[in-house]
């Protein structure tokens, strides 16, 4: 039994499989490349899961890439204030005398970018990795509150007649 009937790209499979992403693709005779054409790239960055949160002291950003060493990781901060983290998770070697039954593990290069709001200290960006989980910790300017002066007003004071 085939999850998608033959009519849809002609893809049959002896074996019914649920967990198969053989699934009809609209776009495969586009001129344009297809959503299954996209580079290992795009899977890898498709992949790379990030958190941000804003505390009252920083902005931290935590990115899920497990198996990758801090080596392999860059985080930058380009200009305009965009903290960029990118890298490469590398193929396992193949051996000639392995047989492959499923591949999911994305492999290639990945790269997010965040822009970053006005009151972040771009010069105090700190990083660290631990478990497979990079933590990026971006300190934020103490937001000044304008001194408030208040005003006596001067005159006469105008009473109602009824």
């Amino acid at each position: 039994m085939s999850i998608i009937p033959s009519f849809f790209g002609g893809r049959r499979s002896s074996v019914f499989d649920p967990f198969s992403l053989d699934v009809w693709d609209p776009f495969k005779d586009f001129p344009i490349s297809s959503p299954s054409d996209v580079s290992r790239e795009t899977s890898a960055l498709a992949n790379t899961r990030v958190d941000w949160k804003e505390t009252p002291e920083a902005h931290v950003f935590k990115a899920d890439l497990p198996g990758i060493k801090k080596e392999e990781v860059k985080v930058e901060v380009e200009d305009d204030r965009i903290l960029r983290i990118s890298g490469e998770r590398n193929v396992e070697k193949e051996d000639k005398n392995d047989t492959w039954h499923r591949v999911e593990r994305s492999s290639g290069k990945f790269t997010r970018r965040f822009r970053l709001p006005e009151n972040a200290k771009m010069d105090q960006v700190k990083a660290a990795m631990e478990n497979g989980v990079l933590t990026i910790t971006v300190p934020k300017e103490e937001v000044k509150k304008p001194d408030v002066k208040s005003i006596d007003i001067s005159g006469k004071e105008y009473s109602r007649r009824s």
